[in-house]
């Protein structure tokens, strides 16, 4: 029986031609039932998130930076 060394043989930074998913292992998005079609996700940065504990904190201080800005 032969035995390759994966690790010698390919370059971890090289892609692959393509891939092969098993998609009968794949789970629901969790999240996805709390979204509605009009929702916009946003990724803040941890420091950032660190100041807010809900999306409500954050859209209350975001409508209030909104009322200072200038009109377009």
């Amino acid at each position: 029986m032969k035995t390759i060394d994966i690790e010698s043989s390919v370059d971890e930074d090289e892609l692959q031609e393509e891939y092969h998913f098993d998609y009968a292992k794949a789970k629901p998005n969790r999240f996805a039932r709390d979204l509605s079609s009009d929702t916009l996700m946003v990724v803040l940065d941890p420091d950032v998130a660190e100041v807010f504990s809900s999306s409500e904190e954050v859209n209350r201080v975001l409508r209030a930076l909104i009322e200072t800005m200038p009109r377009r």
